[in-house]
């Protein structure tokens, strides 16, 4: 099969420098910020903790991103979901800078919303669960109006706005990144952290440089 009209595209584009945007320096400098006050707030209470649920998310989307890559280059048609759209720089051919910026800061975001008290329940649920899910089923919702503005698009049947990939978008794109931002944050044993998010990192980011340079992704 041919390449889809939205693989094309972002192929065209893909981590192409001349599609210069100036919002992309205020959004750089926003991200700088919030970790520059979480690291400062960890520096004095000893709580790591939003730090390290930001840390992770982006960790593990880069895991993610890498593989739906591989799926374009081993089908030569289409990844799971693609990015075609106007973007300052596009990453992978599902994954572009801006949506990198936000997955930077999703975990440290969702980290505000935990009580200290892992054991206090929501409507009958532990709240890390019932969290979990809530910002999960969020970010599906607004993957599904990215779709429907032709941002994100979606040509496998299993991986669309029915039933099946509804729950498939949920479970593998966005609930496991809430559920380990609410591990790491209650860790609170900052060498274990590290050495948590030091590990996914690793994964990622060699999986997703060494594809790259072989020409995989």
């Amino acid at each position: 099969m041919a390449p889809t009209s939205a693989s094309q595209e972002a192929l065209a584009n893909l981590r192409v420098l001349d599609n210069y945007q100036w919002y992309i320096i205020p959004l750089l400098a926003i991200v700088f910020y919030i970790y520059g006050v979480e690291v400062k707030n960890a520096r004095e209470t000893g709580d790591w903790g939003p730090v390290f649920a930001g840390l992770i998310i982006l960790g593990i989307d880069i895991i993610n991103e890498t593989w739906n890559a591989l799926i374009f280059y081993f089908t030569q048609y289409s990844a799971f979901w693609t990015t075609p759209g106007n973007s300052h720089f596009i990453i992978l051919i599902g994954w572009n800078i801006e949506i990198a910026f936000m997955f930077s800061i999703a975990g440290i975001a969702y980290s505000k919303f935990l009580p200290e008290d892992k054991k206090l329940k929501i409507l009958g649920v532990p709240n890390r669960w019932f969290l979990s899910v809530l910002f999960a089923a969020f970010c599906v919702f607004v993957e599904v109006l990215l779709n429907f503005a032709g941002a994100l698009i979606w040509v496998y049947p299993w991986w669309e706005d029915t039933p099946l990939g509804i729950i498939l978008i949920f479970f593998v794109g966005y609930f496991p990144f809430f559920v380990a931002a609410s591990i790491i944050y209650d860790i609170k044993d900052l060498k274990k952290q590290t050495k948590i998010v030091g590990i996914i990192y690793a994964i990622g980011l060699t999986s997703i440089l060494t594809f790259i340079a072989i020409g995989m992704i």
